[in-house]
């Protein structure tokens, strides 16, 4: 099947498949945190603060197995593990990632406004820190 047939079967399209990798509450801050350079766990856990050291693995896991970021290992004395983003994972952060947040700040209040409105999500602390 052709990307020029994807509207015939919605479900097999790579749009799908793309969207399913920021699905994931946290996938999208663990990717943003290290847009700076690699860390190490704990300093990705300090930098995005909230999230568990379970979802924070199941997180690094899934985004490795995308090929979103790579895990290097030093062989130092204690052993260093550093995160972080692949070629990848790069162009993701540096392209639709940073378009999205780019239409959010440009769009952010009327779509806030209209959940809000709507009563569908309760964004009443996410509105303030997005307008903050």
């Amino acid at each position: 099947m052709s990307e020029s047939h994807c509207d015939d079967l919605v479900a097999d399209c790579r749009l799908r498949a793309a969207t399913e990798l920021l699905a994931h509450t946290w996938d999208p801050v663990v990717l943003a945190a290290l847009q700076t350079g690699p860390r190490r766990r704990r300093e990705l856990r300090a930098a995005i603060g909230g999230i568990s050291d379970k979802v924070m693995t199941e997180t690094l896991h899934r985004l490795s197995a995308n090929g979103l970021i790579d895990r290097r290992t030093y062989a130092e004395a204690p052993p260093r593990v550093e995160y972080g983003l692949t070629a990848l994972g790069r162009s993701l952060v540096d392209g639709p990632m940073r378009a999205l947040g780019d239409w959010m700040t440009e769009h952010g209040d009327e779509l806030l406004d209209a959940q809000e409105r709507s009563g569908a999500l309760d964004w009443s602390h996410a509105a303030r820190d997005v307008r903050s």
